[in-house]
């Protein structure tokens, strides 16, 4: 009896488990079931689940923290929140990229302002605190925002580079990023606007692409302006010419290039033209000239004159005179001239009756010839000291009260117009004034035709050969030739050129170097130079003198490979000569092993010139230097 009672209790308990195992199962489905139809549902299939009893473990990864959130509510509403095991991953975040720094700054009558965003400054040192100054009585609105993310490469020197031109202009707007500066500005004239750019070209800071767009507005001429000459043999040119559009400046140009030959015609557009007839006018006379065969053309406003050459003939003269008198359009009124032979002496002696003006390259000015009185002298001799400086005028004119009324008028505005010369002459006579020399203003021979077209009135000769030298062009800001050596030098005192050991054979971080001398150089190539070679004592004299050399020979020749000019280079090997250390040191012996730019002088080059054609020629021997 007691054994069937245990036996009753031990299959009680058996089917009891197993009910128990039985219900836990169907619950662990159920809840898998319900759960992963729910996530499916809420497109979280990559999610796992997993059921171990009343327990629901979720798995897999995340993409984001919020979405792991939403993944374990979401299963909160089919099953109880204490049974669910959040064993989830969430995906790694991805690195922020820094952001772009940039500013933009604008300036302008108002004030300026600064908008952008940049790393943060040092206390004090932000852009409105540098630009405090410049805005001082108009205010800078700062809008810059700050990130604290590293500083880009070349950063600080683009910035700095951009206050500085924000700073030299009054109307622009810059926008400034690590690799590009953008600068858009308005300039008072097309030669300040020549000026700005050359200047922001050759500061702009290394590695930052520089994009420029100054603008000029046009000018107001006064007298509106054009002269015109061909000689007997067809040669046209050009000493000044105003147009009032594009199309009627091609229309001259078109119309001087039918007449002659001319190279490289330009014509100034700008404000002031007297009559909507201006072009045809222009092309009638230009024309009318060459019928004429040669002479020169001067338009001041609406006034006309026509010098013919010397050997015209009367008839063909009053034949070409009456037919552009004619054809010329209304307003406009024709003053021809058919003039002696000129015979200009150029002394100022008493062969040719005239007044000469000279102007040194040094400034020095003198003044010979004749003027009417004493009262006359002392009005030219205080005009001139004004123009060139007092203690730069020399005056050696003699009295000659029969000289016309009109001298003293044309004496000034000769001077006037030698004033815009570096160097050269003015002469003045009766029914001819000629101004020729040397000038670094492109628009010098259109201000010289114009003010001599406007002060010595109707029906006047006079000739203006200028020509332009861009040495003397202070706008490009081309140095002289002490500054070309000079800076040579200071990039050779930073950065040496270094050699293989024992060869002629520069080195690739010596290359960079060269390539700096190089931009240097393309500005200087018309300045005699002389690269020098030089060794330490070590080794012996003679192949010392020859590696130097060959060094010396090795700069020429990679400078001409980065298309430098280097015909007024010459290129000295001097050995162990002039040390400028010690060479009984390590130190003393590295310093010496140099390379050194010179300038030669006239006199000096000669000498080199004499040098290199006498030099016997020199064995080439290894050196252990």
């Amino acid at each position: 009896m007691r054994l069937k009672t245990i036996a009753a209790f031990s299959i009680a308990a058996v089917l009891s488990i197993g009910g128990a195992w039985i219900s836990a199962g169907l619950i662990e489905d159920r809840s898998s079931e319900v759960v992963t139809s729910k996530l499916i549902d809420g497109q979280h299939d990559w999610t796992t689940v997993t059921t171990d009893g009343l327990l629901v473990a979720l798995g897999g990864e995340a993409p984001d923290e919020a979405t792991r959130f939403r993944v374990v509510s979401a299963v909160g509403t089919v099953v109880d929140p204490d049974r669910i095991v959040d064993n989830m991953d969430v995906k790694a975040r991805e690195k922020i990229e820094a952001p772009r720094f940039s500013v933009e700054m604008l300036r302008n009558g108002e004030g300026i302002s600064l908008i952008g965003l940049i790393p943060p400054f040092e206390e004090g040192d932000g852009i409105a605190d540098q630009l405090k100054d410049v805005a001082e009585g108009t205010g800078i609105t700062d809008l810059l925002e700050t990130a604290n993310y590293p500083v880009p490469e070349n950063w600080d020197n683009a910035l700095s580079y951009a206050i500085q031109a924000l700073r030299d202009l009054e109307r622009s707007k810059i926008s400034v990023m690590a690799d590009l500066i953008e600068i858009t500005a308005i300039s008072d004239s097309p030669e300040s606007k020549r000026r700005i750019e050359s200047q922001l070209a050759r500061s702009a800071p290394d590695g930052v692409r520089l994009l420029l767009n100054i603008s000029a507005p046009r000018p107001v001429i006064t007298p509106f302006t054009l002269r015109f000459t061909l000689d007997a043999e067809g040669n046209a040119a050009f000493d000044a010419c105003s147009a009032d559009t594009e199309a009627s400046k091609a229309r001259i140009i078109r119309a001087a290039s039918d007449a002659g030959k001319i190279e490289k015609p330009e014509c100034a557009i700008g404000l002031g033209v007297p009559s909507p007839n201006w072009t045809k006018a222009v092309e009638v006379a230009i024309a009318g000239l060459k019928d004429m065969g040669g002479g020169s053309l001067t338009f001041s406003d609406a006034d006309v004159t026509m010098v013919a050459l010397d050997s015209t003939s009367q008839g063909t003269f009053d034949r070409v005179v009456g037919e552009v008198d004619a054809a010329l359009p209304e307003v406009f009124s024709l003053h021809a001239v058919l003039p002696e032979k000129v015979v200009v002496d150029g002394t100022g002696n008493d062969a040719v009756v005239e007044f000469v003006a000279t102007r040194s390259p040094e400034g020095l000015v003198q003044l010979r010839g004749r003027l009417p009185d004493d009262g006359i002298k002392k009005i030219v001799g205080s005009f001139a000291r004004a123009q060139f400086g007092s203690d730069k005028v020399y005056l050696a004119t003699r009295d000659d009260e029969d000289l016309p009324e009109s001298w003293p008028v044309r004496v000034l505005a000769a001077l006037e117009a030698l004033g815009t010369l570096e160097s050269g002459s003015a002469i003045v006579q009766e029914d001819y004034v000629e101004i020729r020399g040397l000038t670094g203003d492109k628009s010098a021979s259109d201000t010289i035709s114009r003010t001599l077209a406007d002060k010595l009135g109707d029906a006047e000769n006079f000739e203006v050969n200028v020509r332009y030298d861009e040495l003397l062009d202070k706008t490009l800001n081309i140095p002289t030739p002490e500054e070309c050596v000079s800076r040579i030098n200071t990039i050779l005192a930073t950065s040496k050129i270094v050699f293989e050991p024992s060869s002629s054979d520069i080195t690739e971080e010596a290359g960079r170097t060269i390539d700096k001398i190089a931009e240097i150089a393309k500005q200087c190539e018309r300045v005699k130079m002389e690269i020098g070679g030089y060794t330490d004592s070590q080794g012996r004299e003679e192949m010392n003198a020859a590696l130097s050399q060959q060094r010396a020979d090795s700069v020429r020749a990679a400078l001409m490979a980065r298309r430098v000019l280097t015909s007024n280079m010459t290129s000295k090997g001097y050995g162990e000569e002039d040390p400028i250390a010690d060479n009984d040191t390590a130190e003393g012996r590295e310093a010496n092993r140099r390379i050194e730019f010179k300038l030669l002088t006239d006199a000096r080059a000669a000498a080199t010139d004499e040098d290199e054609t006498d030099a016997p020629e020199v064995e080439t021997e290894t050196s252990s230097e």
